[in-house]
């Protein structure tokens, strides 16, 4: 018998609807961690107090019950796994799992059972429903007889789900014998005292353990009121109020901003809280660094001796956002990641750059990368495929800039822009010590012959094989470009542009012709400043020597090139376009495309799969094809024969 069980898809039940994620069981507990990273679940086994199983349909269910209370429901067993984990549960836990039934009666009379801080309705001894007691935010007593439990308001709650349980009531008649009662206390004042004694009724209005005032939120942007209670974290701004359970809260990061008097602070959420239709998985909170505060926490002396001994301080003076991380973290009890060894050119933390059409800064971290402000973006190496430096697609006159896309397996691309050259040297030296792949750099051999001119970042004379490169291919396309430029500049009436001063060069330094030229094109900028024409006229005006010298620099695409590799999704529209067509004659192009794209996002992992291994396969072929494209091997040719090739 193995000591490790694993198991793909299984889906974590709870407040913020079911997650697919991998599970693994051994002697020492539990771990379940979300598929695409995320939350992680860990259950060590001395904390486990009981288990159990339950059919569902088309399924089984584990419940996992801990000694504080809390009870995980993990969904997506085979009727042979639990054969198996019911006898490791009994040899390695010592705990037999209990059988539960579920009720499929549809009935809505039966009994409840208060167990810690679950509520379970029963109907005929099999279960109905069940609902944890730790959500219940208020309950009423309506009449004699009937009993209202409302839940919190919670923005991480069903953020996955467009639903979500908000009350539920009870009828308790005054025959009940399971809530016994007296004249001045019926059975259901004895029920409603009872759920009083471990629901969290009243935290909504309970005093905060330390208030922070107009604290700058960029995302979901506003200025709030940041309060930290015991349980909850609450943003109450002008026009918003969000209530965000420390369940939700996955890490901490506290980013300082390079040559700025700001710090960031970011709150990473799974499930991420909710704002109309727009989800954030992350609040990034921007501090004053130099700003001092001094605190006071409103926590109970058993508190502070028992959950929070040697953890927190009775009262806090200092930075306020070593503050607020500070006992953020201990409250929720989530981990803070701060930058790592990665230094920037100017001894920061960070490298400006821009993502999609957002300017800000770009985190390289220990163990992923962290780009802010808008739109936050957090990238794990884990889940980096492959990274590439690209040149700036500006061109040559903006040599002093690259872009970096990082390409993960999922075959998702972030591009990001307008980085620094005077930075390639730090990142590159990051990036491989972190044995991420670089794609265009060739074998391994290439790789350490630029790590060895790397060594010295003072050197600028060194020759890295990858700028070099850069630099060959934008004097290729350089005068294309300007002239594209030029162009531009004649028809916007001269809109500034950062190759303005290349352009202005190119028009009178050419030295063959360069006075013809010049001639030729102040004729069509009289013409058309008379005649009021439009820019395609004035390209009609070009000289037949300048025209031609443009289609010869054109660029063409290699046909020897390979082919790019197709998605998982390009291989399931090849297979049921016909389909489609055939049950819906008359279909545009795009209307397939949206029903495609619909029937894609409603499969299942098991359904994609077929598709997705294809694709695989065929991204292996591009990869070992654009890396022979990319550094052939020389020709082998017979020295006996030198004189007949010559």
């Amino acid at each position: 018998m193995t000591d490790v069980h694993s198991f793909n898809n299984i889906s974590l039940s709870g407040r913020g609807g079911s997650n697919p994620g991998l599970l693994k069981i051994n002697s020492g507990g539990i771990q379940w961690k979300k598929q695409g990273g995320g939350k992680a679940v860990e259950v060590d086994k001395s904390d486990i107090v009981g288990v159990s199983w339950m059919k569902v349909p088309r399924t089984n269910q584990l419940g996992v019950k801990t000694k504080d209370g809390l009870y995980y429901k993990f969904i997506g067993f085979r009727d042979q796994d639990v054969a198996s984990l019911t006898i490791f549960f009994q040899s390695a836990f010592g705990k037999t799992p209990e059988e539960k039934q579920l009720s499929v009666s549809g009935r809505n009379w039966g009994e409840v059972d208060l167990n810690g801080n679950n509520l379970t309705f029963l109907v005929g001894g099999k279960q109905a429903f069940e609902v944890s007691l730790a959500d219940v935010s208020q309950t009423q007593l309506q009449g004699k007889n009937d009993v209202l439990l409302e839940f919190h308001v919670d923005d991480t709650a069903g953020a996955n789900e467009k639903d979500s349980l908000m009350e539920i009531s009870f009828h308790i008649p005054n025959t009940n014998t399971q809530f016994v009662g007296d004249e001045t206390r019926p059975p259901a004042q004895v029920f409603h005292d009872n759920i009083l004694k471990v629901a969290d009724v009243g935290a909504g209005v309970e005093e905060a353990v330390v208030t922070f005032e107009g604290i700058a939120i960029l995302t979901p942007r506003g200025r709030y009121n940041v309060e930290l209670h015991l349980s909850f974290l609450r943003l109450q701004g002008q026009a918003n109020d969000f209530k965000i359970q420390y369940s939700s809260v996955v890490r901490l990061f506290l980013l300082p901003k390079s040559n700025q008097p700001h710090t960031f602070v970011v709150i990473s959420l799974d499930p991420p809280i909710r704002k109309g239709q727009t989800l954030y998985p992350h609040i990034v909170m921007q501090f004053e660094t130099d700003s001092v505060v001094e605190s006071e926490l409103s926590i109970s002396d058993d508190l502070m001796n028992t959950r929070f001994k040697d953890k927190l301080e009775r009262s806090y003076k200092g930075f306020i956002h070593e503050v607020f991380t500070t006992v953020l973290r201990w409250l929720s009890g989530a981990k803070i990641t701060k930058p790592g060894k990665f230094r920037s050119s100017q001894d920061g933390f960070a490298v400006k750059s821009s993502l999609k059409a957002e300017d800000g800064v770009l985190y390289p971290l220990e163990k992923g990368f962290f780009f802010l402000p808008k739109p936050p973006t957090l990238i794990l190496h884990d889940e980096i495929d492959y990274v590439e430096f690209e040149r700036h697609a500006a061109g040559g006159a903006n040599m002093h800039y690259f872009d970096l896309s990082i390409r993960l397996k999922t075959d998702h691309e972030h591009l990001f822009r307008n980085i620094q050259r005077n930075e390639y040297h730090n990142l590159y030296s990051f990036i491989s010590s972190k044995g991420l792949k670089i794609m265009n750099l060739g074998g391994a051999g290439t790789a350490e012959g630029v790590a060895a001119v790397l060594q010295d970042n003072d050197d600028d004379d060194a020759v890295d094989p990858h700028l070099e490169r850069i630099r060959n291919q934008a004097a290729d396309e350089s005068d294309e470009e300007d002239e594209d430029f030029v162009g531009a500049e004649d028809d916007d009436g001269g809109s500034p542009t950062d190759d303005s001063g290349e352009d202005d060069d190119s028009d009178a330094s050419d030295a063959d012709g360069g006075e013809k030229e010049k001639s030729v094109k102040k004729e069509p900028k009289k013409e058309a400043s008379s005649s009021k024409g439009l820019p395609l006229k004035k390209k009609a005006l070009a000289t037949e020597e300048g025209s031609s010298k443009k289609k010869t620099q054109k660029k063409k695409k290699d046909p020897n090139a390979p082919k790019k590799a197709m998605s998982g999704f390009m291989y399931f529209s090849q297979m049921e376009r016909d389909n489609i067509k055939k049950s819906n004659p008359g279909i545009g192009f795009g209307d397939i495309g949206k029903v495609l794209g619909d029937k894609w996002r409603q499969m299942s992992a098991e359904e994609k799969e077929p598709y997705e291994a294809k694709a695989q396969v065929d991204k292996k072929r591009y990869k070992d094809e654009i890396s022979d494209y990319k550094n052939p091997q020389p020709m082998l040719v017979d020295s006996g024969n030198d004189s007949d090739s010559n």
